[in-house]
């Protein structure tokens, strides 16, 4: 059993209809209740809550504090290869895209870890494009010890691997794997993934199965929005959450807002959000599940992120390189996406600051876990 059992039960335009279907009295309904249901949900992120997103914004920020305290965890990615084998229409690191090929050597890797403790961060997610052969397991038994001894949690978002890879790679010190499905729908995740592995939509689907039972401390899951209608997407990321709840409860999870952004043969979204929309969907997030770990990335603005981080957000990324090499010798190589927020850390921490929260700098401690 695994997710794609329930997946299989889904369907996509019943899921839609039903979002489109809500109103009002759903709404107030969804925020009347003291447990919020995926049905709930629905009715939150339909077209019909947007008039109640104050409401919303102040229920998701109370339940954000409550839980999570008045913090913000700092993380940083850390891009160690643009190589990859998938032609995929959003990517800048799409093998289709005539750019300069980069893989960090260790010396490499220890001038960029050295930029980025200079910025403090104890949190770091290892990225790289999706390159089986040469950016594989092989690299990662090398690499990844030797990034661990410098920071207590370690994230890698890279190509799906299979469960006992996850196992091992856990026993060299590795926390946490974001492994985003992109688009829930078949048909145009076929569409937006033409060569590779990627493909291979179900594989990719199971991913969280085979990370939770690898015993992964966190998992991070989400939608790239834009590729398809978001409000039916982001359902079924809700969906998923609550699959692997249920079943894996030991493990954490965390869900990102990816939204398109500009790249090499930029692609236009299918489906636009708005900023209104995305916070809308932060909200009915929180309000759906007060243990979740929300993600905003640097793809937003500096002023959309101190605006939405009290709302909901506890985890965020800052003075993000989204090349490799790019700490140590900045602008060498090609972005996989441009970013927004191109504050330093020490600027995003003080705004930070300013609102009344508080920065941390690493996450979760093995020694406070049970």
């Amino acid at each position: 059993m695994s997710f794609v059992d329930e997946f299989k039960k889904l369907k996509w335009d019943d899921v839609r209809l039903s979002i489109y279907a809500k109103n009002a009295a759903d709404v107030e309904l969804a925020l009347s209740n003291p447990k919020c249901t995926l049905e709930d949900f629905k009715a939150l992120i339909s077209p019909a809550a947007e008039p109640y997103l104050e409401r919303m914004a102040q229920r998701s920020q109370a339940i954000t504090r409550q839980r999570f305290g008045n913090t913000v965890s700092f993380y940083i990615p850390l891009y160690l290869s643009n190589l990859c084998a998938n032609a995929c229409t959003y990517c800048g690191f799409s093998m289709e895209n005539r750019i300069k090929r980069k893989t960090l050597d260790s010396k490499e890797i220890a001038e960029e870890v050295e930029a980025i403790k200079q910025m403090n961060f104890d949190s770091v997610l290892l990225v790289t494009g999706e390159h089986e052969s040469k950016v594989g397991i092989s690299y990662f038994r090398k690499t990844l010890p030797e990034i661990k001894e410098r920071f207590s949690y370690v994230a890698m978002e890279v190509q799906p691997l299979e469960l006992q890879q996850y196992v091992e790679l856990k026993s060299l010190g590795l926390d946490a794997v974001m492994v985003y499905q992109e688009t829930y729908h078949p048909s145009t995740y076929s569409q937006h993934h033409l060569r590779g592995n990627k493909t291979d939509f179900l594989f990719r689907l199971e991913t969280p199965d085979r990370l939770a039972k690898a015993g992964i401390d966190k998992v991070g899951i989400g939608a790239l929005i834009g590729l398809e209608e978001w409000r039916t997407d982001c359902f079924f990321t809700a969906t998923h959450l609550e699959y692997l709840e249920r079943k894996y409860w030991k493990t954490r999870y965390s869900i990102s807002f990816p939204r398109l952004r500009p790249c090499e043969g930029a692609l236009q979204p299918k489906s636009v959000m708005t900023d209104k929309q995305l916070v809308q969907l932060i909200c009915a997030y929180r309000i759906l599940n007060p243990e979740v770990e929300l993600s905003l990335s640097t793809r937003e603005s500096a002023v959309f992120r101190d605006n939405v981080i009290p709302l909901g957000i506890t985890s965020i990324s800052a003075a993000s390189k989204t090349q490799p090499g790019g700490y140590a010798n900045p602008a060498v190589e090609l972005e996989q996406f441009t970013i927004s927020d191109e504050r330093s850390a020490k600027e995003v921490a003080e705004s930070v600051r300013s609102i009344g929260l508080e920065p941390v700098w690493k996450d979760w401690d093995k020694a406070y876990s049970g």
